[in-house]
């Protein structure tokens, strides 16, 4: 594995996410067609990555990323600065007043419960970051000048529009060209490309970015829809993954794509909304590295999870260089990301390393 990072002490931040940051309202509980409030949070696919390695893994993060300039594009400004995460490179837009041409993102969740599955609906058109252009953001002076380790974004953000997979690949170009090591989540959501082509469209954009990726991650759904990778040996609703098949499926994406280094995939088995098998495979140097299992995790809030495998996962590429700690950090953060409510993760590196060292659920005096 060739992960050839910059010095830290030649960065100004050790990682930088590039995506839409969303208001997340949450029924709790209830649904959203029948509820009467709603609690807040900020959350977004590339975002959360950012935040779990600023607050569970005590990184210097950054988020480059776009709002309307109002009262709630300050309110989600509030919720980053809560988290650490710095805040110098939004880019603020003017506000209409009304939304014509910017605003920001708001996505209703619903955590779901046993037989019901969590739920997302997002209301995110036309908006702030969905509206730049190539030119909007000086990754010159980003990658060039302040310095970077690591940068990470993903499918969701492609998927907005057209400029804005544009701006993926001006990005990613821009971070190779000065060394810092690029990382991307598939992340596939049918929703997002529906009305713009499908899945054919979702791997005419990604499979173009995946050239200049370092670490890819995702699911086997993502690496189906995005990149069109069959699973040997898989059946057509994904009920039963079969690893070895996977293993020839990742493979195959190495040779097609020889710029990857590194692949990160979740592994998981949905019982109920509640129930879940959790595990994850690290690729790399033609070896696969199954990390840590959990059977019938029991689940609060699934939504953000894989965000959090990703961060445990590249805090443990970042530190150890390691394929086996990394996948290993990765399933542990997202385990415990999903207990708590919130698309971010509420963990802490001591929780993630005890869960390591196998120590259980007992309560801490």
């Amino acid at each position: 594995m060739d992960l050839q990072l910059r010095k830290k002490d030649d960065c100004t931040f050790d990682m930088i996410s590039l995506g839409e940051i969303m208001l997340r309202l949450d029924p709790g509980e209830g649904r959203i067609k029948t509820a009467r409030s709603f609690r807040a949070w900020e959350g977004g696919g590339e975002y959360n990555v950012a935040r779990g390695l600023r607050r569970c893994f005590g990184l210097k993060t950054a988020a480059v990323t776009a709002f309307a300039d109002n009262e709630v594009g300050r309110l989600l400004e509030d919720f980053m600065l809560q988290s650490g995460v710095d805040t110098s490179l939004i880019k603020w837009m003017p506000y209409d007043g009304i939304g014509r041409t910017v605003r920001n993102g708001i996505n209703f969740t619903e955590r779901g419960y046993g037989i019901r599955g969590a739920l997302g609906v997002s209301d995110r058109g036309n908006t702030a970051v969905s509206q730049l252009t190539k030119g909007d953001i000086d990754f010159e002076y980003i990658f060039g000048t302040l310095g970077v380790r690591w940068l990470h974004t993903g499918g969701i953000f492609a998927a907005l529009s057209e400029t804005s997979a544009e701006v993926v690949l001006e990005a990613v170009k821009t971070a190779k060209k000065y060394g810092t090591v690029v990382s991307y989540d598939l992340n596939y959501r049918p929703s997002l490309w529906n009305s713009i082509g499908g899945k054919a469209k979702a791997q005419e954009v990604n499979r173009e970015i995946a050239k200049y990726i370092d670490v890819m991650i995702g699911n086997e759904e993502d690496f189906t829809a995005c990149l069109g990778f069959e699973i040997p040996g898989n059946d057509e609703n994904l009920k039963t993954l079969h690893v070895d098949g996977y293993c020839k499926m990742l493979e195959e994406a190495f040779r097609v794509y020889p710029n990857f280094k590194v692949i990160g995939t979740t592994l998981r088995t949905v019982k109920t909304a509640t129930l879940n098998d959790w595990s994850a495979l690290c690729y790399a140097d033609g070896k696969a590295y199954k990390g840590m299992e959990f059977k019938d995790l029991e689940i609060l809030d699934r939504v953000g999870g894989g965000d959090s495998f990703a961060s445990g996962f590249i805090y443990g590429l970042m530190t150890t260089g390691d394929p086996q700690t990394a996948v290993n950090y990765g399933v542990a953060h997202g385990a415990l990301a999903m207990t708590t409510p919130g698309d971010t993760s509420m963990a802490s590196l001591k929780e993630v390393e005890n869960l390591l060292s196998g120590k259980g659920a007992r309560v801490q005096r």
